[in-house]
């Protein structure tokens, strides 16, 4: 066990433990979570309400959590000078499930993100991000109802892997000489150098838990999501890698699109459909024909800016959960930023962060308390009463604080 200088362990809880592929939480599980930062002390403070509201209704006291605050980002950077201790990292890991509110990332120079550390030290592969939209919600679309994904992005690799020189650095200078010279490829003086890595290893272990989610849940179809036919050798890779994954380890569970359209002797009605998408044409798809997809693995870069163009199109991030799983650890948290101009105002939606909390309480087994908060999350929005981002998307909405949204999901449990 780890020691903790600027946390404190819960003298009331238990570890959750992890062996042979299995996840075994006990009834008073320890979970490390970080507040975050701007909006994310006002968030957090609505959503463990919540959270704590739900496990009392679904289990009547049998089970109960035992929360273990840590440190991230500004305020351990102020309290501890330390932008990330190791003993938060250390924490994730051994208490194996945590929840995170947002975290400050700088644009350009400083820091680099601490969510994209977290990922990469805790292995935490596949950044899965479900959207789907709530009734009565405003949206841009006139039938959001029909969006209904599961999205799996590769968390560790592609551009988010960091391997970048500054333009006219000594670094960048050499790199492009050893690639002009050596490869034979022309690159412009002065450029900035970025690595694209993608990994056989990676890609598969991420598309491989894409195939396990939708046949679990009876899901139709599995998109590989690429630009495979411009980046030929990374993102055509992670195409082909996909296909070979279904074939290998899912040969009677899945199809290819091509067979279920020919008709061929694997194509049944039963099966997943594989089925592969240019990134750019994906957009289009999930505007104008998104009741076709179900689950999307996709790589790094493109998974970020899909999730987010999906959650515009059923009401915003301020409801778009998501969480970041690995092999017996998993860290789930706001898709949103920080929004300082609103810090310690008591107005920010903390619907992201409490639907977090329903797949944190889905990964944990504790299906219950998730079903539960979902319901209270429906009924909150059906009644209207909601925090400004949604007030101003619905008709005849009143607004109500962040804390005054988790009131509204508490109540509409018990509705």
């Amino acid at each position: 066990m780890a020691t903790y200088k600027f946390a404190s362990v819960p003298s009331n809880g238990e570890r959750i433990t992890y062996a042979n592929g299995v996840l075994n939480v006990p009834n008073n599980p320890i979970i490390p979570f970080v507040e975050g930062d701007g909006t994310g002390p006002d968030i957090w403070r609505a959503s463990v309400r919540v959270f704590d509201a739900a496990i009392e209704k679904a289990f009547g006291g049998e089970r109960k959590v035992a929360w273990m605050k840590v440190y991230a980002g500004e305020e351990s950077f102020t309290k501890y000078n330390d932008w990330l201790p190791q003993e938060t990292v250390d924490a994730m890991q051994e208490f194996r499930v945590s929840i995170k509110g947002p975290l400050s990332t700088p644009v350009g120079g400083g820091i680099r993100s601490l969510n994209v550390t977290l990922r990469q030290v805790l292995d935490l592969y596949a950044c899965i991000r479900p959207v789907r939209y709530f009734e009565g919600v405003g949206s841009p679309m006139k039938d959001p109802g029909k969006l209904n994904i599961v999205v799996f992005r590769e968390n560790t690799e592609d551009v988010y892997a960091g391997i970048e020189w500054k333009a006219g650095s000594p670094e960048a200078e050499k790199l492009r000489l050893f690639i002009e010279t050596e490869l034979g490829k022309k690159m412009r003086e002065q450029s900035a150098i970025g690595i694209k890595p993608m990994s056989e290893f990676g890609s598969k272990r991420l598309i491989d838990m894409a195939y396990r989610y939708a046949i679990k849940h009876c899901l139709p179809s599995v998109t590989l999501m690429h630009k495979g036919n411009i980046m030929k050798f990374t993102e055509g890779a992670f195409r082909d890698w996909g296909y070979e994954v279904a074939r290998e380890k899912f040969p009677e569970d899945t199809c290819t699109e091509a067979e279920l359209t020919k008709g061929g002797p694997t194509a049944r009605a039963d099966a997943i459909v594989m089925r592969d998408r240019i990134a750019d044409s994906m957009f289009q798809q999930l505007l104008l024909r998104p009741g076709e997809y179900s689950v999307i693995a996709t790589p790094n870069l493109n998974g970020d800016y899909l999730s987010d163009a999906a959650a515009a199109q059923v009401g915003g991030l301020g409801i778009a959960p998501g969480g970041n799983v690995g092999d017996g650890v998993a860290v789930f948290e706001a898709t949103h930023g920080t929004a300082p101009k609103y810090a310690n105002l008591n107005k920010i939606n903390p619907g992201s962060v409490i639907l977090s909390g329903v797949m944190m309480f889905e990964y944990m087994g504790w299906n219950e308390a998730a079903k539960l908060i979902v319901k209270g999350m429906e009924n909150a929005i059906k009644s209207k009463r909601v925090t400004y981002d949604l007030a101003r998307q619905m008709p005849g909405a009143t607004e109500v604080s962040t804390s005054g949204f988790g009131d509204q999901v508490i109540a509409g449990m018990k509705s």
